[in-house]
């Protein structure tokens, strides 16, 4: 049951317009013009609305606006986009990376005092939680989702988090608590008009009614579920739910109406997207025909085998496409990096001219002033940190060639910094007796100038004072 509900929630997570492709230049360029956080919020997540059937396309537009958010220091971007990753990766069965990315968007999301953006988050890495079967935990963060849905106006996640919680207390057996989560996405879905996942809502209903041992109120709900399914027409949904009722007719030993639904659940996805659902409601119908109606038997084993294969074909592809994502994604972080690194460097280039300025004009103040008196000793301090600061600005300003011609070896890097200081350092020596020249030649004709004026002051007459 607990796995079927992060199963319900990728819908909701990441594909609330399953029809519709967002476009993202169009979200991206609005997107700084928007100076409300709620309209920021919203606007953001429309762009994680890709199709249900290939968690990749969510990937890619994920990536994107991960890409954004670094660049332009958004931080509502980079978390809409690394949860949206978290979540993708968890679908995709790599539970690993799916926690590593939600944790990372938990850190960042955490750094914000956003309440929307830490629900959010923190609802992604409960469902991680689940996917690896720690439900203790995956209880405690999406109780803390919750809460924080208490500061802001009600919306989809706000709804999917008490479905959650309803799913894992009814999975680790707490019916009354399960009833009360669910019965709450209930009221929810119906106060805010977001009722896209009602036939969920229904279905996890009916389950708890039937845990309660009321049969006439779980296929209420069921009927509610496939009510909703058709009103939204989804393919999806019209299956999950005539297998429900399959299910529900199976174990109650009445296999007619069993077979009934079954069949009805098959041909609701054939010739869709969703054709691979067929799997579970045809391995039924073959359960049951097996050993009393070869036909109906063989023709059933069939659609199993298509499904099966086309599932296998299908995930083959995802696996495919998700190895080219990763390596685009790979190349754009390492572009990115680079990037960042350039643009350190250009700053710590101009903070080091800055410096290698002030003190040239220190410097060159103290040579040529002729009123004050300076110790040699100070003109050489300050030439051996004009040596390192140049010494720094040249390796600074030539270590992206270094880089290229030496291939990043560490003795022909070095080599190539000794040869630098190798000419550098005479040139220091030439400098610094020059300055030092000077300054003596300057302290001398100051401390002359002040013993002629002395002289003069001395040999003057007493009638001239």
């Amino acid at each position: 049951m607990i796995k079927a509900i992060v199963f319900f929630c990728a819908c909701a997570i990441l594909n609330i317009s399953s029809a519709q492709t967002p476009n993202l230049d169009s979200i991206l360029h609005q997107l700084p013009m928007e100076k409300s956080d709620s309209a920021r919020f919203y606007l953001a997540f429309s762009a994680l609305t890709e199709s249900e059937t290939n968690p990749v396309d969510d990937m890619g537009n994920a990536e994107i606006i991960l890409d954004y958010g670094r660049k332009n220091h958004d931080k509502l971007c980079q978390i809409m986009g690394l949860c949206c990753l978290g979540y993708d990766y968890q679908a995709f069965g790599n539970t690993t990376k799916g926690l590593e990315y939600s944790l990372e968007t938990k850190k960042l999301a955490d750094q914000t005092n956003d309440a929307r953006l830490k629900s959010m988050a923190y609802l992604v890495v409960s469902l991680n939680y689940i996917g690896l079967s720690d439900y203790t935990k995956a209880k405690t963060y999406c109780l803390q989702s919750d809460e924080m849905s208490t500061h802001f106006e009600p919306n989809v996640f706000t709804i999917i988090c008490n479905e959650v919680l309803g799913g894992i207390y009814l999975g680790t057996n707490k019916i009354d608590s399960a009833l009360i989560y669910t019965q709450k996405a209930y009221e929810l879905s119906m106060s805010t008009g977001i009722k896209y996942y009602l036939c969920d809502i229904y279905q996890q209903l009916g389950s708890i009614q039937a845990k309660l041992n009321n049969p006439t109120l779980s296929l209420s709900y069921l009927n509610m579920s496939l009510q909703e399914a058709t009103a939204i027409n989804s393919p999806k949904y019209m299956s999950i739910a005539y297998n429900s009722f399959a299910a529900y007719h199976l174990k109650a030993n009445r296999k007619d109406s069993a077979i009934y639904y079954a069949r009805q659940s098959v041909a609701a996805v054939q010739n869709t997207a969703f054709s691979t659902m067929s799997i579970t409601p045809s391995k039924m119908l073959l359960d049951i025909y097996s050993g009393n109606n070869v036909d109906s038997a063989f023709k059933y084993s069939e659609i199993y085998r298509i499904a099966n294969d086309s599932l296998f074909n299908f995930k083959k592809l995802q696996e495919l496409q998700l190895m080219t994502f990763e390596e685009d994604a790979r190349q754009k972080e390492t572009a990115f990096e680079k990037e960042k690194e350039e643009e350190s460097r250009k700053e710590n280039i101009q903070y080091v001219l800055i410096a290698l300025g002030i003190l040239t004009l220190l410097t060159l103040y103290l040579l040529l002033s002729r009123s004050i008196i300076t110790n040699t000793k100070i003109i050489e301090y300050l030439g051996v940190i004009a040596l390192l600061i140049v010494f720094e600005f040249l390796n600074l300003l030539l270590h992206p060639f270094l880089e290229r011609i030496t291939h990043h070896s560490p003795m022909l890097m070095l080599l190539s910094l000794v040869c630098i200081a190798a000419l550098l350092v005479p040139l220091h020596h030439k400098i610094e007796h020059w300055a030092t020249h000077k300054l003596v030649e300057k302290n001398r004709a100051i401390r002359l100038a002040s013993a002629k004026k002395t002289i003069e002051q001395l040999g003057q007459k007493p009638e001239d004072t």
